[in-house]
């Protein structure tokens, strides 16, 4: 299964030359892992980060083309990989039928004193519900 969240390129994203500077495409990519564990597995990170939180551990980004101010992306979340404390997970942003980036990262849950610490169980039931859509 997959999840897809449309985000339009605004000027707070661009640089002077009105193209995504690459760190803004880290915050969107942030904003759409945030938007999946609200929607689609009810776990939103206000209440997440009462008892813990996900930092990326890792991330790789392969920019293809360049966004510009207006353009709508569609980027698309998938999970690759449940670990008993970590996350893969891959992305794709798309303009139209054209890629813009494609990138991979991994989550680790951890506990409020930072250290990794196995899904909750409601949490590890949801993910592992994404993963039966993509069998």
């Amino acid at each position: 299964m997959s999840f897809t969240l449309t985000q339009k390129i605004l000027f707070k994203h661009c640089d002077p030359a009105g193209i995504v500077f690459y760190p803004r495409y880290f915050e969107m990519i942030n904003d759409c892992t945030e938007a999946f564990f609200d929607t689609s597995l009810g776990h939103p990170f206000e209440t997440l980060h009462l008892t813990g939180g996900v930092p990326t551990a890792q991330i790789k980004t392969d920019f293809k083309a360049p966004s510009r101010h207006g353009d709508i992306l569609q980027i698309e979340l998938r999970c690759t990989r449940l670990g008993r404390a970590s996350l893969g997970l891959k992305f794709t942003g798309r303009s139209g039928q054209e890629i813009r980036f494609k990138a991979a990262s991994v989550l680790v849950y951890v506990d409020k004193s930072g250290k990794p610490h196995s899904w909750p169980t409601a949490l590890r039931t949801a993910l592992a519900v994404e993963f039966k859509g993509d069998s």
